[in-house]
This record gives C-alpha cells, sequence and structure tokens, in this order.
C-alpha cells in the first residue's frame, strides 16, 4: 500500500482522514502547515500528499511548488472556479472541497495512486487472490467466475476494506446512482461472495446497516 502525506492544520480533519487511510491499509505522516510539509516531502519517500491551500506559514499553492514530482490531491474549502483551475495549473491530480464524503476521497485516493502505479494490484484474503488489473479471481489457484456485478461489488468492498458500507452506498459504489435494484439485491449478491470465495467469516453483517469486509493488518 502507499506512503500518503496528510497536509492539514485542522487538528480533527487531519486524525479522521488518517484513520480512515490506515483502515483501508495505507501508511501515513501527518503535518499541519506548509513548512513542514516541503521538509516532509522532501525527506523522504511519500507517494501522494493530500494538501489543504489554507495553511499556516506557506500555503498549499506554494508548497506544491517546492516539492518534487509527488501527486497531490488539494483538500480545500476553496471550490471557486479561479482556485480549481490554479490548483490543477500547478500540477494538482485532483482538487475536492470541503465538506466532503470520507469515501469520495479515498476513492480518488485509489484512482490516484493507480495512475501513477503506487496501488496494489492484487489483493490477497484466505485463499482467495483478486487480481484488480485483470479482473480475475481465484481459490486455491483455481479460477473463480463471477459476475459483472459480482465483481463490482468485490472490488468496491476491498477498496474500503474495513469500512462499513450501507446497502444503499453499495448500490450507488458498485452499480451507480441509475441502477434500479432494491437494497435486497445487495444481500443476494454478498452471499453469493461468501459461498464462492469461502469469505463467511470475512465479510461481516453490520446490523441495520450493511457490509464490511474484515482485513486484519
Amino acid at each position: 500500500m502507499a506512503h500518503i502525506l496528510i497536509v492539514e492544520d485542522d487538528k480533527s480533519i487531519n486524525e479522521l482522514i488518517a484513520k480512515n487511510l490506515k483502515l483501508i491499509g495505507h501508511s501515513y505522516e501527518q503535518v499541519y502547515n506548509g513548512t513542514d510539509a516541503v521538509d516532509v516531502a522532501l525527506a523522504g519517500k511519500v507517494d501522494l500528499i493530500l494538501l489543504d491551500v489554507m495553511l499556516p506559514g506557506i500555503d498549499g499553492f506554494e508548497v506544491i511548488k517546492e516539492i518534487p514530482e509527488i501527486p497531490v490531491i488539494f483538500i480545500t474549502a476553496k471550490d471557486g472556479l479561479e482556485h480549481r483551475l490554479k490548483g490543477f495549473s500547478l500540477g494538482a491530480d485532483d482538487y475536492i472541497t470541503k465538506p466532503f464524503e470520507m469515501l469520495e476521497l479515498l476513492a480518488r485516493v485509489e484512482a490516484a495512486l493507480r495512475r501513477t502505479q503506487k496501488s496494489n494490484t492484487t489483493f490477497a484474503l484466505g485463499d482467495t487472490v483478486v487480481d484488480l488489473r485483470s479482473h480475475t479471481v481465484s481459490v486455491d489457484g483455481v479460477q473463480v467466475d463471477l459476475s459483472p456485478r459480482e465483481y463490482e461489488l468485490l472490488e468496491v468492498l476491498i477498496r474500503n476494506q474495513n469500512v462499513a458500507l450501507s446497502r444503499d452506498k453499495l448500490l450507488e459504489l458498485a452499480w451507480g446512482y441509475d441502477y434500479g435494484g432494491e437494497t435486497r439485491t445487495v444481500d443476494t449478491h454478498i452471499q453469493k461472495l461468501r459461498s464462492k470465495l469461502g469469505w463467511e467469516d470475512y465479510i461481516k453483517t453490520i446490523y441495520k446497516l450493511g457490509y464490511r469486509l474484515e482485513v486484519k493488518k
């Protein structure tokens, strides 16, 4: 997994981001001002930077000018078009405005890491191996056939491992806003994944909410 630098002066937001990155398996460093961000970026191995714009000392737009070619996602309350354009013109990979949904941020982190090939391309749990690039799944070395919808749901669970997801959120993330099925469709597909992959002990039911893929670090 990736090593991510969190640059956010609001300690509660910084901690929330760190907690969720840890849940899905990433390591991280936390800083709270622009000067420290530059120092850490220049001194160590960082795969991605989550960078606030309004920071003590030098702001995020100045920080990005000082760092080597490390992918940057701006996270900021500055949501005007001019600020977005400035962020992208300075080389940002993405730009997300506050307030934001944590699942959206995690999805953008994974997308940025895939673009820079810092994201894992295989996932192993129990006797199951998932190749996220070729979309193939094997159990004990034998390929398992999943329907497109089963695989899409599986990938959402993997990308959000250890995060509790409601049935509605799983419908949205796996199959999109326009999917016409009801939430019990999720239950049916979850049962099929558990059976095909032998993941009865890994895909946990969250009472009155949904499901979580439990992966011990």
